[in-house]
């Protein structure tokens, strides 16, 4: 019986002749894969040259000085996009000072130290804040925090660090209303930490397991384990992630717009009101005509070079890291 079952498939095996591949779809599949990335490129090259094209102007009105100047002033059409740059500059790198460190302890915690029971329900929660509409990020950070932070925070630090040399210059708020660079950055760490932690914590996942009993088996604490087994495995990944988060902090918009000051002020304080590109252009966007709507769109060349930038350096660092 066995043989006869072995026959018949054998039979049915030769009876139906394989076909061959498709030349016609290997095409097809292959002309939509080129027009998909030339597509992606097209709108690349679109956006840069229709921001360059507006921007044009300012930047042939004020040269390099549009980058050395902290002026911006409607009635006398003088523009520089210092201030902003340096504040969103700012703005972004206090966000990964705060936000990178929380991340990266998340994801130990979920992969290492949480329990079972636990480990789902805390890590919806994280990703839960990555679907929070920026908007109202910014709301809670101006109506909510912003009040706490300079009753708290401020006020006492400000009547602390008043007059010493470089301290009370840095964190001396002469109008402690709560809202400036600082507060700023303290929403940006808020919004990037759920994309680092997730990308952190999948890699993490991802390591082979017996990498860590090995560790565990030869004595090693949890900390050894993260710090020499996955952090370096993971590394890569873990600085994609960051600077995934540092683009996100780089052109964020109406939650900064709300809590950052939109001052065009340059100061040695990071709880002074400032403004950063993405804010300068959503407030002023609307109502700019001439040389003004020009100056915008040069600030958003300078935001998209500096974004590409970043991309760049991303890149050297984990062919370092990999090559390591």
């Amino acid at each position: 019986m066995p043989a006869l079952s072995q026959s018949i498939a054998i039979a049915e095996t030769r009876s139906t002749p394989r076909r061959g591949p498709s030349r016609g779809l290997d095409a097809v599949f292959r002309t939509c894969s080129y027009a998909a990335a030339l597509l992606v490129l097209l709108v690349l090259a679109g956006i840069l040259g229709s921001i360059l094209y507006g921007g044009w102007p300012a930047f042939r009105e004020f040269g390099f000085g549009f980058l050395t100047s902290s002026a911006w002033n409607i009635g006398t059409e003088q523009y520089g996009a210092l201030v902003a740059v340096i504040g969103t500059l700012a703005s972004a790198v206090i966000a990964l000072l705060i936000g990178v460190p929380v991340s990266l302890g998340i994801a130990i915690f979920l992969t290492q130290l949480c329990p079972g029971w636990a480990r789902k329900p805390v890590a919806m929660t994280i990703e839960l804040l990555a679907a929070v509409p920026s908007i109202i990020y910014g709301m809670w950070g101006l109506f909510i925090f912003a009040p706490i932070f300079a009753r708290f925070v401020q006020i006492p630090l400000s009547n602390l660090v008043e007059g010493l040399p470089v301290v009370g210059t840095l964190l001396y708020a002469r109008v402690p209303s709560g809202v400036g660079i600082f507060t700023a950055g303290i929403i940006l760490a808020i919004m990037i930490v759920p994309f680092i932690a997730s990308i952190a914590r999948d890699m993490l996942d991802q390591i082979p397991t017996v990498l860590r009993e090995s560790a565990y088996g030869i004595g090693c604490t949890t900390w050894e384990v993260v710090r020499h087994v996955l952090v370096p495995q993971a590394a890569v990944s873990i600085i994609g992630a960051i600077m995934l988060g540092l683009g996100r902090a780089l052109g964020e918009t109406m939650a900064v717009t709300f809590v950052v000051g939109n001052a065009n002020r340059l100061s040695a304080s990071i709880f002074d009101p400032s403004s950063t590109i993405a804010s300068r252009i959503a407030n002023e966007f609307n109502e700019a005509d001439g040389l003004q709507l020009n100056a915008l769109m040069a600030l958003g060349c300078i935001l998209f070079v500096i974004t590409f930038i970043v991309l760049i350096v991303a890149r050297l660092l984990t062919r370092r890291v990999r090559a390591a």
